[in-house]
């Protein structure tokens, strides 16, 4: 007698992006919660892994072949809570809660993140030169996130009483508004994938990398104001770099070490720079 063989259950993966991504919202939401507590500390990281895990699932989908519209979906819906409500109320209950414009400020920066997520999926399926993939429209909304809570890491590392004042006051909303249109603008930002490394600063920047882990650990709060800083720094940059990439389509679909290489060779054969002409120099007699 032939007995049938009984299959073992299977534990599909599947689920697992999804769960990542409900994690993150709970993270998200456990950090309010720990800032209504008064520990911003605390709220921080729970928002810095929720940023972590948000990042992570979409990614593990395409791993796991497990890519669906419903996850889409809650990535979608996670990406405000994560990044628009979460941010808004831990700055509210840390920074601005005795503030009359306070919680109005919040509210505004948590709209413009979601009008931010809302344009970029509207512009999933546009049909956009090459050049328009390697840029933002306007500040991400993890970027956004970070720099919001940046006013929190400043006050935690340099405490005091001036934190209390009105010019605190001011300097925060002044910021934090000038965060939410920034997420809303049409300003071209870099995505960090389209940064080309040469090989030979592959160690160096390993090393680095290594180091800034180290820091975060002793010194978190100033290495997120120097990702701030960093990111601020980068955006002339990168509204020059899409100018001239806009301007010369012949290179749309080169690498941007090519696209480096040839804004190079361009300005080598103006004989009168910009900068040198706006100076009045000019060259020495017999110079080329």
């Amino acid at each position: 007698m032939i007995k049938a063989r009984i299959k073992s259950p299977t534990v599909s993966l599947r689920f697992l992006p999804s769960a990542m991504t409900v994690a993150a919202i709970c993270l998200a939401l456990s950090g309010v919660k720990f800032a209504l507590d008064g520990r911003p500390t605390e709220a921080m990281a729970l928002l810095a892994v929720a940023a972590i895990l948000d990042a992570l699932d979409g990614r593990t989908a395409r791993m796991l072949n497990a890519t669906s519209k419903m996850g889409e979906e809650i990535d979608s819906l996670a990406d405000a809570v994560n990044f628009g409500v979460a941010p808004a109320f831990i700055v509210y209950a840390t920074l601005l809660s005795h503030s009359r414009i306070g919680w109005i400020v919040v509210l505004f920066f948590s709209v413009c993140i979601v009008l931010r997520l809302a344009r970029f999926n509207a512009m999933l399926d546009a049909d956009l030169p090459a050049y328009e993939k390697e840029y933002f429209m306007g500040m991400p909304a993890p970027a956004g996130a970070i720099g919001a809570i940046g006013p929190i890491a400043a006050k935690l590392q340099f405490p005091g009483e001036w934190w209390n004042t009105p010019a605190a006051e001011f300097l925060v909303i002044a910021w934090m508004i000038g965060v939410s249109l920034l997420v809303v603008s049409a300003i071209p930002m870099r995505k960090v994938h389209t940064f080309s490394v040469p090989p030979n600063m592959v160690a160096p920047l390993l090393a680095l990398l290594g180091l800034g882990v180290a820091a975060s650990v002793l010194y978190g709060y100033v290495v997120i104001m120097l990702i701030i800083l960093a990111y601020v720094i980068h955006i002339p940059f990168a509204v020059r770099s899409k100018r001239w990439v806009a301007a010369h389509p012949e290179a749309w679909n080169d690498k941007p070490r090519q696209q480096r290489a040839a804004r190079r060779a361009i300005r080598r054969t103006q004989p009168h720079r910009r900068s040198v002409s706006r100076l009045g120099l000019r060259k020495p007699p017999g110079r080329q």
